[in-house]
């Protein structure tokens, strides 16, 4: 009499949480994905203290491959500002900022007809506190936007800077006690614009004192987002992908939103 030895499994069985996980990422690719970055060329608008940047092709197919060789200023195009960038005490770069503070919730403050009447506006406590009343409590730990509508201007320097006669620069910003208010009373994670600055053109005598509040309190910041339009006022989740470029003070992004639509 012969015993038979099992068959071995031909199948693996998942775990519970690789099943999971699978679902998840099934279940969000379901939902609407925005983009919020603007692609970006050596003609993209660009801060103005900046050279301009330069793509060349440096193989071609008939070399083998295609390769370009890119020349930028690390914040160019949308693109994340990490706290070393202004603050000198501070030690975060790029490559620091922890994974999951890329995937956070998306709240956006919608301030694009005030922008539109008059560049120079700020967005203000008072603001946010009109904007909660109709949205509700921002969330802790949250990524907070403020659309301007500025984003539609690109690709054009010139309608991104809004120059006066005199060189003056006009575009919306945020209050430093907006920025306060987001960061001390709502302990949200980071902020973004879609903006040159942080800061209203026209109110930037003392420097751009609310970028150095951001940024010194180790907070990071997305620049120069696009799209906001088309994301709801709560609801999505912002995801940032970045390269890890060693001890970058601020580089370009790929940021996109999740909407439960």
């Amino acid at each position: 009499m012969t015993t038979k030895t099992a068959e071995p499994a031909t199948t693996i069985n998942k775990t519970e949480n690789e099943q999971l996980l699978q679902q998840t990422v099934e279940q969000l690719k379901n939902f609407k994905w925005v983009d919020l970055t603007h692609s970006f060329g050596p003609e993209s608008p660009r801060f103005p203290a900046f050279a301009k940047p330069k793509f060349n092709t440096i193989f071609t197919h008939a070399d083998g491959f295609f390769v370009k060789e890119y020349t930028f200023p690390g914040q160019f195009g949308t693109h994340l500002d990490p706290p070393i960038h202004f603050d000198a005490h501070q030690d975060t770069y790029v490559e620091d900022i922890p994974l999951k503070k890329f995937v956070l919730p998306l709240v956006v403050i919608d301030r694009s007809k005030e922008a539109n009447a008059n560049p120079d506006s700020s967005l203000s406590v008072a603001d946010i506190k009109q904007w909660e009343k109709k949205h509700g409590k921002i969330p802790e730990h949250s990524f907070v936007a403020l659309r301007t509508d500025w984003g539609k201007r690109w690709p054009s320097q010139s309608k991104f800077e809004n120059l006066d006669d005199a060189g003056q620069a006009h575009y919306p910003g945020w209050d430093l006690d907006a920025l306060k208010f987001i960061y001390e009373q709502r302990n949200v994670t980071a902020n973004g614009h879609e903006t040159f600055d942080t800061d209203t053109a026209t109110k930037q005598e003392n420097g751009l004192v609310g970028e150095y509040y951001v940024l010194s309190h180790g907070h990071y910041q997305i620049e120069l987002l696009d799209n906001l339009d088309l994301v709801p006022a709560t609801g999505a989740y912002i995801h940032i992908s970045v390269p890890k470029a060693e001890k970058a003070p601020g580089f370009p992004v790929r940021a996109y939103a999740v909407v439960p639509e």
